[in-house]
């Protein structure tokens, strides 16, 4: 019988519950309870499940973890969560997924120091379309640095803030956050485009979140990869790289009879 992972979920705001719905679905899991700001009056549990929800001012996470252990915490909620929670999955070695944007620099280095405890995986944007384009990005830039590069964001009319992910972007392409032209437009969950542009012509690299169970999809990718990892802090991007490359070896490797084979190529760096 196939071990599921048993998993905790900090955040049930609208993104919160489309995870729910995605990790409550996947064979591989199994999610053991939800965690809220507050529990509600009348919502108890996950729709369709006995998954139970909690307010975080009705217990401690001491109390959660004791209750209903865990093997992993994926957390969509605030930055402040993680002060309530980070020494128990240190001192029991408990996975960790965020997808906190706002995370502020004394709040991430305390979310990195964890990772020399248990292994950890730390990203704004946890889809894995956005992540791909963010590899493919790194590697342009690379391979042509001589392009004009610009990058716009779009997002619902609410989101005050630039987009966390397009800081990103610029940051691993060496631009300045000024770069960045964002957009709020009612009725768009999340659009992302890097604009890269040649002599002669141009190449749009662009990813649209269509539905937010993306970061569900996301999430579950990042659980089944850092799983296999050593204790340590990662990014999304790390995951992916660290799967492009198991790959790209699969490929290489497959029927390849020759004592002489192909060198596989580094993409380690990509993200650097």
């Amino acid at each position: 019988m196939t071990y599921k992972i048993r998993i905790g979920l900090v955040g049930y705001g609208k993104t919160g519950k489309a995870v729910a719905n995605v990790l409550s679905k996947d064979p591989r899991f199994e999610l053991c309870w939800i965690a809220r700001r507050t529990a509600g009056a009348s919502v108890r549990t996950h729709p369709e499940t006995a998954i139970p929800i909690i307010g975080m001012e009705q217990q401690s996470f001491e109390a959660i973890f004791d209750r209903y252990p865990v093997d992993a915490v994926v957390d969509f909620s605030s930055a402040e969560a993680v002060r309530l929670y980070g020494e128990i999955i240190r001192k029991h070695r408990i996975m960790l997924v965020s997808a906190i944007s706002s995370y502020s620099e004394s709040d991430l280095a305390y979310v990195r120091s964890l990772g020399r405890n248990t292994r950890v995986m730390c990203s704004p944007n946890i889809t894995l379309g956005i992540n791909f384009l963010m590899v493919a990005a790194n590697l342009l830039r690379k391979v042509a640095p001589f392009a004009d590069v610009e990058i716009i964001e779009q997002h619902f009319k609410e989101k005050p803030e630039v987009s966390g992910t397009a800081l990103k972007i610029a940051e691993n392409l060496g631009m300045e956050s000024n770069r960045v032209t964002s957009l709020r437009i009612g009725g768009i969950i999340g659009e992302h485009e890097v604009i890269f542009g040649f002599p002669h012509q141009t190449v749009r690299l662009s990813h649209s979140s269509i539905r937010r169970e993306a970061f569900g999809t996301g999430a579950a990718f990042a659980l089944s990869q850092l799983q296999a990892c050593p204790i340590g802090f990662y990014t999304f991007e790390d995951l992916l790289v660290q799967a492009t490359n198991q790959e790209w070896s699969r490929q290489l490797n497959f029927g390849n009879d020759s004592p002489k084979r192909r060198r596989q190529p580094d993409l380690s760096r990509v993200n650097r």
